[in-house]
């Protein structure tokens, strides 16, 4: 029987387990959108295109599985554009379906065509993969394409154009294969790389586990964490990587953020780096905290891309492939010889229990506004323990780092690109992906939350429990900071505030969500505990302190440590900028 381009995009899509779409349908779409609310799918219309591209790309992180998202031509997938950036810089595999003109509008000589632009040039340069269907019998090939381009080596985005003149059209397709028919489905190295792993293994006195994001995105929770435990060996997190495996939680430590991270690294004679690119947030795996011991610390890469190795430093034992492969065979060759604990990793421990206990008692209290380090503290201590969480701001994300007193499980969002605004998309992608079933806990700062502020009505349409907990200092934080860094205290902090007279609560109410407004630090870990019981969307609003929101930031040092240039950007003083 003839079935339309549109529905046997979903047959392809529903092989590879996507249930989820995610755009705003128009003529072009409707159809697809209709069928797939027909077979149960998650069918998602954000407010903002943009914001429908960072859903999908939370979704993917949470499951494991390439995100679909689509535009309508011209206007639509332009507004698509930045989220296909965040995907490319993230290393996101989001499927982005574009809508365009019949394919006879390309040659057209004459001018003024309306809704029509050569998204095909321009969006080329940030995709892994860019396809169009031209006709029919080009579906199944150009689709599979974009999936095998989007999950082979390093993931990434992919863009797959589709003309009005053909989504619409109906054709007889050959029977649906397997995803092991078209594409590699398992990435596992070669037993002598693994030999040679396992002996470095088996060598070192003080080994560390790095991980990226890679390791979360390709959900290896678990067996990351078997893997830790037959090494008895500290798990150091990347800042893209802040969460916590279950049952890892006392050998789990932030690099550069936390004295325990530091210690460990410094002392590591083996690092099995997991999901990482090994870029600046770790000092390409060669300065500051590695500096110490890097002529005797021997290195194993865990990583997809072969022209990922080797490029930031050297690297012992690279393991091309899979984590999902790659580390059950590290767990099948240790499991007769498992490692014991250094004396060290002990005292990391003990420094690491110490350090938070010390770090809590010194949090400034009975301020008004509240301190930032106070709502961080407030505001996460409430989280319960089943639940995602969702990152988003600048200050409010630094001051996090060091304050937070959630150890979440699953954490979305955007460290590589550093990219504000993602933080609710985010948040509502994660919940999707959650059937709804666990609560999305987003703290966030108010400039930030203010970019996609629509989308509480798509949590609200949605009965998702989305919780947003914003600090708000009613400018543009790490920005003021900035300005009287590299300016003096007498800056004009040229557009840096804006209006304190915003109500965040009010908005979420208008919307139909649960909103407050608190200003007192003892009431913020209660408000939270209400919006979560609330089962609805909620907003809570907290006013901060501006002063310490700007200058104050924890670990600002290392934050700036992550920039090569010195001479720019948010690592600059005032005596070195340009």
């Amino acid at each position: 029987m003839a079935v339309p381009v549109y529905e046997r995009i979903l047959d392809l899509l529903e092989q590879e387990g996507i249930n989820s779409l995610f755009g705003i349908p128009d003529p072009g779409f409707i159809h697809m959108a209709m069928t797939a609310e027909r077979r149960g799918w998650n069918v998602v219309a954000p407010h903002h295109e943009q914001a429908g591209g960072f859903m999908a790309d939370a979704w993917s992180r949470m499951t494991g599985k390439p995100g679909a998202c689509f535009g309508t031509q011209g206007p639509g997938i332009s507004n698509l554009a930045a989220a296909m950036i965040v995907a490319a810089k993230e290393n996101a595999p989001t499927i982005f379906f574009g809508g365009q003109r019949s394919r006879v509008a390309y040659q057209r000589a004459r001018k003024g065509r309306i809704q029509f632009i050569d998204q095909v040039s321009n969006f080329k340069p940030m995709m892994k993969y860019v396809g169009i269907v031209e006709e029919p019998d080009q579906c199944d090939e150009i689709i599979r394409e974009a999936i095998r381009q989007v999950t082979s080596g390093k993931p990434g985005p992919a863009y797959v154009e589709l003309p009005l003149s053909v989504i619409h059209e109906t054709y007889n397709w050959p029977p649906l294969m397997a995803p092991s028919q078209y594409r590699l489905v398992e990435q596992a190295a070669s037993a002598p790389m693994i030999a040679r792993a396992v002996a470095l293994i088996q060598q070192a006195k003080n080994p560390v586990l790095l991980v990226g994001q890679g390791m979360f995105t390709s959900r290896s929770h678990q067996v990351v964490g078997e893997l830790a435990t037959l090494m008895d060996c500290p798990i150091l997190q990347t800042s893209g990587c802040a969460m916590v495996i279950e049952g890892m939680e006392d050998r789990t430590f932030a690099y550069g953020f936390s004295p325990a991270g530091r210690a460990a690294a410094d002392a590591s004679d083996l690092c099995i780096a997991i999901g990482t690119e090994l870029g600046e947030p770790v000092h390409m795996g060669i300065g500051r905290h590695w500096e110490k011991n890097d002529a005797q610390r021997k290195w194993i890469h865990i990583e997809r891309d072969s022209m990922a190795m080797n490029v930031n430093r050297p690297i012992d034992v690279p393991l091309v492939g899979d984590i999902r492969d790659i580390v059950p065979q590290l767990i099948d060759a240790l499991k007769a010889t498992p490692r014991s604990a250094s004396s060290e990793f002990q005292s990391w421990k003990q420094q690491q229990t110490e350090w938070k206990a010390q770090l809590l008692e010194s949090v400034p209290s009975g301020t008004d506004p509240v301190h930032p380090a106070r709502f961080i503290v407030e505001a996460t201590k409430a989280i319960p323990q089943d639940a995602i969480y969702a990152a988003d701001g600048g200050s409010v994300t630094i001051f996090g780092w060091t304050y937070s007193q959630y150890q979440p499980r699953d954490l979305v969002w955007n460290q590589n690109t550093g990219h504000l605004g993602t933080g609710l998309p985010y948040a509502i992608g994660a919940a999707i992906a959650a059937d709804g079933k666990r609560p999305v806990v987003l703290v966030t700062g108010d400039s930030s939350f203010m970019f996609h502020i629509a989308e509480l009505e798509t949590a609200v349409r949605k009965k998702l429990p989305v919780i947003c907990v914003v600090g708000c200092d009613y400018s543009w934080g790490l920005e003021v900071g900035c300005w009287r860094k590299q300016v003096g205290p007498d800056s004009p902090e040229t557009e840096a505030h804006w209006g304190n007279w915003v109500r965040f609560d009010q908005i979420a109410q208008g919307f139909g969500a649960h909103g407050e407004y608190v200003e007192r630090e003892q009431d913020i870990a209660a408000a939270v505990e209400r919006a979560i019981a609330s089962g609805k969307p909620a907003v809570i609003q907290v006013p901060i302190d501006a002063d310490a929101n700007a200058m104050d930031a924890p670990n600002y040092e290392e934050f700036k440590s992550w920039y090569t240039d010195f001479k720019a950007g948010y690592g600059a003083e005032a005596e070195d900028a340009y």
